[in-house]
């Protein structure tokens, strides 16, 4: 049997077969046979949906603050789509997928669309696939876009180039705080949530939190763009408006408290990114990031895909044995994928 193509999939997916959009989503991660023909033919239907990024170190209740805000979105009558990043093991290649355990209680909405995803060694706490399969929910009439990264602590700041609204999730007691300013996670929070409030320690790490947002927060979300595949600080834009200080809400996930007042403030960051005039500053600076990510993929694929098998562990015995340098090696294996000059070609 023919095996279906990814493209097949896409009109019964934007009438709402969920079947067929579980199909297209898995398609997409693993890049199969029309993977790109079908986001193109979804791409003219997405803009519409509200991109709402979760991060935060593991143990704060990412998972269950995120189960809880979908529910208040479904009680508002809207739909939401959750992607959640499980890590990959970086000796088996495996991923638990664990999310689908946690959110079992929304798996029989019909409003609801959970997919867990492995971030398969990308860095940032993300998938590569995380876009375009945030793009597909969007395509197919999710109105909120839930995006949970990791978990790893200090490398999500990449959250930040795919959501419109950036919730960094905090706990009591889990000294959190200092690795927070070490990670560059404060900056890129447009909201802040002290999980778990109802624990020892809850108004102080509140407190500390409101000390370093006073004294360290970027006046915008529209003062960090891409540069070489990084977000990186520049200057706010002029937009004439207020500047948006993140609000920081405390929230018991687990008994709901807390929730509507973090909804709210989402909504509030929304209007104003609207009003200040930032959201499409902030959408091209994404976008620009973004093709400097996915041409680094697509010209690595291609250098890779000129080499003979052996070409880089050759390299690497070479650099190994200090025969070459490894900036050196790079070059080498460039010029022998048949680059006309090595010397430009960007590292």
């Amino acid at each position: 049997m023919t095996p279906l193509n990814a493209l097949d999939l896409v009109p019964a997916a934007l009438e709402g077969n969920r079947r067929a959009l579980a199909r297209l989503l898995t398609a997409v991660e693993d890049r199969a046979d029309g993977c790109d023909q079908a986001l193109a033919a979804l791409f003219p239907h997405t803009g519409r949906a509200w991109r709402i990024g979760v991060t935060g170190a593991p143990g704060t209740g990412k998972s269950t603050l995120v189960t809880a805000l979908a529910r208040h979105y479904r009680a508002e009558g809207r739909t939401v789509g959750i992607l959640a990043v499980d890590p990959t093991s970086p000796f088996t290649g495996g991923a638990i997928l664990g999310d689908r355990i946690r959110m079992r209680d929304l798996a029989g909405d019909p409003g609801v669309f959970i997919r867990s995803l492995a971030a398969r060694g990308s860095l940032g706490g993300l998938s590569t696939a995380t876009s375009d399969l945030a793009r597909a929910l969007d395509a197919c009439g999710y109105e909120i876009v839930l995006i949970e990264t990791v978990g790893a602590g200090q490398n999500e700041v990449a959250v930040a180039a795919m959501a419109q609204t950036t919730i960094v999730v905090e706990a009591p007691g889990l000294g959190d705080e200092i690795q927070a300013i070490k990670a560059g996670i404060l900056e890129i929070a447009d909201v802040l949530a002290v999980n778990k409030a109802d624990h020892p320690g809850a108004p102080q790490a509140v407190r500390a939190l409101r000390t370093m947002i006073e004294t360290g927060h970027p006046a915008s979300r529209a003062s960090l763009v891409g540069h070489h595949g990084r977000l990186i600080a520049a200057p706010a834009a002029e937009t004439g408006g207020p500047l948006w200080v993140p609000p920081i809400l405390e929230t018991v996930a687990t008994s709901g408290r807390g929730v509507a007042e973090l909804a709210n403030a989402i909504e509030r960051h929304r209007l104003h990114l609207v009003g200040a005039g930032e959201l499409t500053a902030i959408e091209r600076q994404q976008i620009v990031l973004e093709l400097l990510n996915r041409m680094r993929d697509r010209l690595v694929a291609r250098v890779l895909s000129q080499l003979p098998d052996d070409a880089l562990s050759e390299a690497a015995a070479s650099v190994q044995f200090r025969e070459t340098d490894p900036a050196a090696a790079v070059e080498q294996l460039i010029a022998r994928a048949g680059w006309p000059d090595a010397e430009a070609v960007p590292s």
